[in-house]
Formats: structure tokens, sequence, C-alpha cells
């Protein structure tokens, strides 16, 4: 079974160092190379075609932003997680609008990293519920003129598929909406995968956000 490839960008010999040391001890999960700078990782992420990118965002020559708004109009289908020190909404808001699949400070434990590298590889989206929760609050303070023209029941969602992924996107567990729509935690999960399956989602944050950019979904949307 082939392993991951990741190709590590960021101008820190130290930060690359690291990474380095926890890839290599993980199984499943195989070193492509490493870039200094936006524009190295670009023209690597060419060359290579890995599977995952650790972008970091403050790099010399092009930012990781840029670099991975522009591998992604090439290349979208290689997994990119934006490695940094910072956790404000309006550059977590920038990099999700770049096309960044994952969100990791730079303190996060090594088992965060491999797990966000896997899930990423999957298909899936890796925001802790911390950075999820101002991604969704910040998108929900989109204009309202960037939702016009918008329809209240797109991907063929019911009324109660709708109604379910109001309250993820206002980050609530599944027992949570479970008792607030008075169904079974086994509904809810049923209602969740035909909503990603209908979406064309891998899981809950990236639903919610789409619906909050389509203009669907709102927080403080009732129905």
């Amino acid at each position: 079974m082939k392993g991951i490839k990741v190709l590590i960008a960021d101008d820190h010999r130290i930060v690359r160092e690291g990474l380095v040391a926890i890839l290599k001890t993980k199984k499943g999960i195989e070193l492509a190379g490493e870039a200094t700078n936006g524009i190295e990782a670009i023209a690597m992420a060419k060359r290579l075609k890995p599977d995952v990118i650790l972008m970091d965002i403050s790099m010399p020559k092009m930012n990781g932003i840029k670099a991975t708004l522009l591998i992604k109009e090439v290349l979208p289908q290689i997994g990119i997680i934006a490695i940094t020190m910072h956790d404000d909404e309006a550059t977590i808001l920038e990099l999700v609008r770049a096309g960044v699949d994952g969100y990791l400070l730079k303190d996060s434990e090594s088992s965060e990293i491999v797990e966000a590298i896997r899930t990423i590889h999957k298909g899936g989206s890796a925001l802790n519920p911390q950075i999820a929760k101002k991604v969704l609050g910040e998108l929900a303070r989109t204009p309202p003129e960037r939702k016009k023209g918008k329809t209240q029941r797109p991907y063929r969602l019911s009324e109660r598929e709708i109604a379910v992924l109001q309250e993820v996107a206002r980050g609530k567990s599944n027992k949570e909406i479970a008792s607030g729509l008075k169904l079974s935690e086994k509904t809810i999960k049923n209602h969740l995968r035909s909503i990603f399956s209908k979406m064309e989602v891998s899981d809950r944050t990236q639903a919610a956000m789409r619906g909050i950019q389509e203009g669907f979904i709102d927080l403080d949307f009732k129905l």
C-alpha cells in the first residue's frame, strides 16, 4: 500500500526538521519534499504531486495563503493544511476562501498533525472545534448581497435536513441536535449521511461551511 506523500512548506529549518522527525516515525506517511517559501511550494507541488501539503502561512517571496490559492487552482486534489501561529478570524477566513482543507496551530500535538494528514487524505477537513466555530461565525456574517439569488432548498435537501444542518452550523453535537429536534441520535446520524451524500462533502464542517457560503444556512435562520 502506498504511503501518503506529504510536502512540508516552511521557511524555518527547525520547524521543518521537527515535522520531518514526526512524519518519519509514522507508518503509511512518506516525506515528498521540503519547500522554504511559497514559490518553491508551488513548483514542488506541480513536480512531486504530493497528497498533502503542510503549509506555513508567513513565508518569504510568497506567503502560504497565496501559494494555497494558486496550487488549488491547478491541483485541487492536493490537500493543504495550514500551520500557523495565527488564530484570528480574518486569517482563518482568508485561508478557507483560498481553499485550505485543514488548519492547525504550530503548538499542536504531533498526534493532531498526523491525524489531520490522514483525515485530509480521506477527503475530510481538519478544523478543531474552536477554529471551526470561528470560521462558521465569520462566514455567517457574509454581507446579504453576496447571498442574493440563492435558493432556500438546494441539493434537494429536505426541510428536516436543513434544520439539522442549521444546528450543525451552530456548533451543536448530534446529542444536542437530537434533543432540540426531539429525534433519536440514530436519526440525526442518518440525516447527516444523507446531507453529506447530497452535498458531496465528507464531514459536518464542510457541509456547514458550504451552506453558509451559498446562503441557505444562516446562524439567525428560523424554520
